[in-house]
């Protein structure tokens, strides 16, 4: 394997209520419900069961345990209508709202009230655009919605951040990366808008792009937070166009910190990030959208998802698995490809050996040094070919991916300490992390 740091009840449900004299939704003065819902291509969901990891636009793939595996993915497009469900929960919610309405007319008949029971359960129009109470999942959308967008290519669509009142926008590699041929870029609005939109600069490696929507004004960036205080347990909600619904909210707590996740078609190229794992609802069209913390800062850049998909062509939704870019790294990386249009890597200038038959699941004791190339770092300090790395700085190294994941977490030409073993001898190291392009540009 090659271092990419160095370049390389059990029953029915039960039926709605009949209509009877009195209890008809025009009867009770309540609206009939006609609510159409977007759908997924008009296709069925995928069937669920034991299956591949894939990125949140959706094509399974390889994976490996317990590293997290997975694929550039592969947009699809088309809508269709899920109204069944839409008809069932009107009619539930009619004969909810009759009987309701009875119970609350009789209590305040009994207080000697003249205030209408329908009126009275009705909500309180004036509210619906009050702000809402801070630090609440309601509050986070209310401030960063106007800033997220969905982008739309020919074959699919994903999610951004804007960045810029004029435009620039963050998303994935993966959300653009058809287009980088010449095809098209379409960015929607939250207020439904649209504009074509160019590639600034990719960054497969990392798996961001940068664009910028054309011929637009007076748009809310984000707030950028930081990622490197963030703690395992605190609320975050994660923001985008899951299955094409825009502007869709979910939330849940960060999982885990600093979870190694490879994306990829292929070993020699994919993306390891250092990834912020979640909870909150990530699904296919979320990818290159905000996770945020309940101030509504940025934290991260949800980029992969964790599916039980049954099948190697289908892919599933969110099982609670969701993957996402620091923002901290994010944003070094956003920041060089709006300004040269590639980006840099920290870079330790070794490819990595498997070991026990190069069963990558097999390696849980370090990584182990295939070759060190020459003026590299390692080769400044003294690594050497079979050498097991085991630590970087006070960061446990458990095999290869967790290595470049580590690595990739710095700043190119940081200095860092290694801790290295060697014929049953440790041994820590510091060295100044070498930078290169990897990839794009």
């Amino acid at each position: 394997m090659t271092d990419n740091t160095s370049g390389a009840s059990g029953g029915q449900p039960e039926r709605p209520q009949q209509p009877t004299e009195g209890n008809t939704p025009q009867q009770r003065g309540v609206p009939e419900a006609n609510i159409p819902f977007p759908g997924y291509g008009g296709q069925p969901y995928p069937q669920q069961g034991n299956g591949p990891l894939t990125n949140p636009l959706g094509v399974p793939v390889q994976g490996h345990h317990p590293q997290q595996v997975l694929t550039q993915p592969k947009p699809r497009s088309g809508r269709g209508k899920l109204v069944a469900g839409a008809l069932v929960f009107a009619l539930l919610g009619g004969v909810a709202g009759g009987v309701g309405g009875g119970v609350l007319g009789y209590n305040l008949a009994l207080s000697g009230s003249s205030v209408n029971a329908l009126d009275a359960a009705r909500p309180d129009a004036t509210n619906v655009n009050s702000p809402a109470p801070a630090g609440t999942v309601e509050a986070v959308a209310q401030k960063v919605l106007p800033s997220v967008v969905q982008l739309q290519t020919q074959t699919g669509s994903g999610s951004g951040v804007v960045l810029s009142s004029d435009g620039m926008i963050l998303t994935n590699n993966h959300v653009v990366e058809e287009a980088a041929g010449g095809g098209q870029i379409r960015i929607q609005f939250k207020d439904g808008r649209t504009a074509p939109a160019k590639i600034i600069g990719v960054d497969p490696t990392s798996d961001l792009a940068v664009v910028q929507a054309e011929g637009v004004s007076g748009l809310t960036p984000v707030e950028l937070g930081r990622s490197g205080n963030l703690r395992v347990g605190q609320q975050v909600v994660a923001i985008g166009a899951p299955f094409g619904l825009s502007n869709t909210v979910t939330s849940g707590i960060v999982s885990a910190l600093q979870r190694p996740v490879r994306t990829g078609n292929e070993a020699g190229d994919s993306t390891v990030m250092d990834a912020v794992q979640t909870d909150a609802a990530i699904n296919p069209g979320n990818s290159g959208g905000p996770l945020v913390d309940m101030s509504g800062k940025v934290i991260g850049i949800n980029t992969a998802i964790k599916t039980a998909s049954g099948g190697q062509q289908q892919s599933g939704g969110s099982i609670g698995l969701g993957f996402a870019i620091p923002i901290d790294q994010a944003m070094r990386i956003a920041n060089e490809l709006r300004a040269n249009g590639k980006a840099t890597h920290a870079v330790l200038g070794v490819t990595l050996s498997q070991q026990q038959g190069g069963s990558r699941s097999a390696v849980t004791n370090g990584a182990t040094v295939g070759t060190v190339e020459a003026s590299s770092a390692a080769e400044a300090a003294g690594i050497k070919q079979g050498d097991v790395i085991t630590k970087l700085n006070d960061r446990r190294i458990n095999d290869a991916d967790s290595l470049i994941a580590a690595v990739r977490s710095h700043d190119p030409n940081s200095k860092v300490k290694v801790t290295v073993s060697s014929g049953g001898t440790e041994r820590e190291v510091e060295l100044t992390l070498g930078s290169r392009v990897l990839s794009g540009g």
